[in-house]
């Protein structure tokens, strides 16, 4: 048998990588070639690499779309070697340069473009990702929130889906997530952090920050589901595969995920970190949440219990849908056709976005 973590990565996060910004043929090409585990960072760096120097090279040659797509495929590549590299912190922290460098240099290129933005939460910088579809004046905004193990740069492929409806997005690293992950550890209490976002969008002229929406995927499903029981300025959500009690679902991880939480919650062992883990605990404060719902989830999943969703969707007090994929696995990704265009229609139709 091969290395189980290796494993456990394929079978659970193939067509995430796929769907986020990883060609099928890099896929198949590296994840055959690491046998174990400690090397699937420095293979995905590698890869990562070869698309890093076609960038420079389309740069330099004037060609911006060709450059913009490597800089974003290394981005993924170094991103996707590093989000569970929680055994050797400063190989990940090495990767996770490269991937916010690879991923700054597709800023100005790509259409539309990103700009970068520093937010105060508390005596700390939160730092984001802001896009605005083109031609548009004011276009509503949504709050585009990370997982656990994902940051601002995956969101990329989900954000198109709503800039292409007339919708600003705006992917930011909360506590615990991407740039923010090494001073701050995951705090159950989301709503805290997307307040100062929503304090910073409803401050910019160019976007309505009234007409505002949130999405989250994976744990930010459930960070999404928190924020909005507690921001009354949300008018609409999207919760992707999010947990009810963590706590309660702590056996279905696999054992990296279980390490992962370990290192975000910056606790000592595994007993600490099954304590934070119980604080992540919808039951309280889903009914306060009186906004539209959508709620995806995958009835094959493993990761997450498709029987969360059930839960979240049937808690919340204002009107919500609910999109259980039959044969969809954890996040619904070997199956995003069934949910990313479905779900960018919805959100644009409650914030009556122009281009929807």
């Amino acid at each position: 048998m091969g290395d189980p973590r290796v494993e456990a990565a394929i079978a659970h996060w193939a067509p995430r990588y796929v769907e986020n910004g990883i060609p099928v043929g890099d896929f198949q090409e590296v994840s055959r070639s690491v046998e174990r585990w400690e090397d699937w960072c420095s293979a995905w760096t590698a890869q990562g690499g070869i698309h890093e120097a076609e960038g420079d090279s389309a740069l330099a040659a004037g060609h911006r779309k060709s450059a913009a797509f490597h800089f974003t495929t290394a981005a993924a590549c170094y991103h996707f070697g590093k989000f569970l590299n929680v055994h050797d912190m400063a190989e990940l922290r090495a990767t996770h340069d490269l991937a916010l460098r690879a991923h700054r240099k597709a800023h100005d290129l790509l259409e539309p473009p990103i700009e970068r933005c520093g937010f105060p939460y508390g005596e700390h910088t939160l730092i984001g990702n802001l896009r605005k579809p083109a031609g548009i004046d004011r276009p509503p905004v949504v709050l585009m929130i990370p997982g656990l193990d994902s940051a601002k740069e995956e969101l990329d492929h989900y954000a198109t889906w709503f800039l292409d409806r007339g919708m600003a997005t705006f992917a930011f690293d909360g506590p615990g997530q991407g740039e923010a992950e090494y001073e701050l550890p995951i705090e159950p209490h989301y709503e805290k952090p997307a307040a100062a976002a929503v304090d910073f969008l409803e401050s910019r002229a160019d976007i309505d920050g009234e007409s505002l929406g949130a999405w989250g995927v994976s744990l930010g499903g459930y960070y999404v589901i928190r924020t909005a029981a507690f921001e009354s300025r949300i008018k609409a959500l999207v919760s992707l595969s999010g947990p009810y009690d963590a706590g309660a679902q702590w056996d279905m991880l696999p054992d990296i995920s279980r390490l992962t939480w370990q290192v975000r919650s910056h606790a000592a062992n595994e007993e600490e970190t099954l304590a934070v883990a119980r604080q992540f605990d919808l039951s309280e404060v889903v009914g306060n949440i009186t906004c539209p719902a959508y709620i995806v989830g995958g009835e094959l999943d493993r990761i997450i219990s498709p029987e969360a969703s059930r839960q979240i969707a049937g808690g919340v007090s204002g009107p919500s849908v609910l999109n259980l994929v039959k044969g969809g696995n954890h996040v619904v990704n070997n199956k995003a056709y069934m949910y990313r265009p479905q779900t960018a229609d919805w959100m644009a139709e409650q914030l009556g976005a122009a281009g929807g």
